[in-house]
């Protein structure tokens, strides 16, 4: 069937752009996360209901878990300013009670001293045992906590617990937070 060739061209330019812009989109979703599979920005957005490596816990599962294995340790990766060589305290920090504060560690690209830091406080919370539990959480719709979850898989990690909705969760329960210091570097 012939078709005049004044409606082919609008057609022609309607798809170019219907299909660019699908190419834009699908490189913007790409930047967000590096070759390495790491959500690398915008982090504080939804997240998925599960990190792969992990069990995905909800406020009461993490009771339950703290109930059945005392020694799991709480792993808290929010970020913290980093200057001069130092943490700076731009706000206050409060966590879940008996954490270790890994700030900066969920991060989606670690270099040099925070890889450093993040395996040894680990290896150090952990005894040198990669299948001690850890529960890796920051704040609701965070990526940090999936990001760690991920870098501790890679480290060898075996018992891996994320606490998706983190401390927003734990506060509207009504659960008590304690003021909070990020570890120091080694």
């Amino acid at each position: 069937m012939d078709r005049p060739s004044h409606l082919l061209l609008p057609a022609l330019a309607a798809l170019l752009v219907a299909t660019g812009t699908g190419v834009v989109r699908a490189a913007g979703e790409a930047s967000l996360f590096n070759a390495e599979g790491y959500r690398q920005a915008h982090y504080r957005s939804p997240t998925p209901a599960h990190a792969v490596g992990a069990e995905t816990l909800d406020t009461e599962g993490l009771r339950q878990l703290l109930e059945r294995l005392p020694q799991t340790v709480l792993v808290d990766v929010y970020r913290r300013q980093w200057l001069h060589d130092r943490f700076i305290p731009d706000e206050d920090h409060r966590n879940l009670p008996g954490s270790l504060w890994l700030a900066n560690t969920g991060d989606g690209q670690l270099v040099g001293q925070w890889s450093g830091y993040f395996s040894f406080h680990l290896e150090q919370a952990t005894g040198h045992q990669k299948d001690w539990p850890l529960v890796f959480y920051c704040r609701s719709d965070c990526w940090l906590g999936w990001n760690a979850v991920k870098r501790a898989q890679q480290l060898g990690y075996t018992q891996l617990y994320w606490y998706r909705d983190g401390i927003d969760a734990w506060e509207q329960a009504g659960l008590p937070l304690q003021p909070a210091e990020p570890a120091a570097l080694p």
